[in-house]
C-alpha cells in the first residue's frame, strides 16, 4: 500500500536549530497530528512513515526529525531541548491552518510530548507511547546500552555512524523537569498513556508513574504483548489512537 503523499518542510527552533520535517495534509478536517519519534529514529524510517500513513486517516500530520537526528541540525540532548523542536512543529501546524493539535510521541518522543504539553502548552491532546516517567533509568539491558551510547565517546561515535544520531557531550545542567512531574501540568488537555507489557526498555511502572502524576482527563492503556515504541506498533493500535484523538474533538 503506498504511503500518503507528503511535502517537505524546514522549521527553525527558538534557539536557531534547523528541523527537517514533512507535512501530510488533510483537506477534510481541522485536526493536525504532530508525530514525535523515538531516540535514534527519523520521520523517514519505514516504521514512522507507516504510522504517519495511518494517522493521516484522522487528520493532517506533521512529522519531523529531532535535533541531532536524520537531516535536522544540532545535537541530541535526549529529551531536554527537544521540547523546542516539538514546539516548532506545533507552531507550523497552527500556521498551515489546523485549529486542533494533538501530539503523538514514542519513547523519547513521548517524554518530550509530555514535557512540552506540561511546560509550554499550546496543544489540545497528548498521546505518550512507551515513554519513560523518570530520567537515568538503567534497569533494563537496552537502557544500559542507551546510556553507553550517550555517555561514552565510542558510544556517541557508534550512534553517529550507525544511526545518524549526533549526541551532545556533557551532562544536563540543570536536570530537566522529568515527565512524571510535567504530566501534572497538562490538564485540561487530555492525556493518553500507552504502554506494552513486553516493553524491553521501560517496564510498566513507568506508565503507572506517568498516569499517577497526571490530572484528569487521562487514560492508561496497557497493551498485552506490545513491545516498545514505533517498531512494535501495529496499524490496529495506531488506528485506535487516532480514534481516541478524534473522539476528544467530536
Amino acid at each position: 500500500m503506498p504511503y500518503a503523499p507528503h511535502f517537505p518542510v524546514m522549521l527553525r527552533t527558538d534557539d536557531g536549530v534547523r528541523i527537517n520535517a514533512a507535512h501530510t495534509p488533510s483537506t477534510s478536517t481541522d485536526l493536525g497530528v504532530v508525530m514525535a519519534h523515538g531516540f535514534t529514529g527519523s520521520w523517514r524510517d519505514r516504521t514512522a512513515r507507516r504510522i504517519v500513513h495511518v494517522l493521516s486517516g484522522f487528520g493532517g500530520v506533521i512529522a519531523f526529525d529531532f535535533r541531532g537526528h536524520g537531516r535536522s541540525g544540532g545535537e541530541s540532548t535526549v529529551g531536554d531541548l527537544e521540547v523546542l523542536d516539538l514546539d516548532a512543529a506545533v507552531r507550523h501546524a497552527r500556521v498551515v491552518g489546523y485549529s486542533k493539535i494533538a501530539v503523538v510521541g514514542f519513547s523519547m518522543g513521548a517524554a518530550v510530548a509530555v514535557r512540552h504539553a506540561g511546560l509550554r502548552g499550546g496543544v489540545d491532546a497528548v498521546v505518550a507511547v512507551s515513554g519513560p516517567a523518570r530520567w537515568y533509568y538503567r534497569g533494563t539491558k537496552p537502557m544500559r546500552q542507551v546510556h553507553w551510547a550517550i555517555e561514552r565517546p565510542f558510544g556517541r561515535l557508534a550512534a553517529r555512524v550507525v544511526k545518524r544520531t549526533r549526541i551532545a557531550r556533557g551532562e544536563w545542567d540543570p536536570v530537566p523537569v522529568p515527565p512524571h512531574e510535567a504530566a501534572a501540568l497538562i490538564s485540561p488537555a487530555p492525556l493518553l498513556i500507552v504502554h506494552g507489557d513486553r516493553d524491553a526498555f521501560f517496564p510498566l511502572d513507568h506508565a503507572h508513574q506517568l498516569y499517577a502524576g497526571a490530572r484528569e482527563p487521562k487514560e492508561l492503556w496497557v497493551e498485552p504483548g506490545y513491545g516498545h515504541a514505533e517498531t512494535a506498533a501495529t496499524p490496529e493500535l495506531i488506528r485506535r489512537i487516532g480514534k481516541w484523538i478524534s473522539s476528544n474533538f467530536s
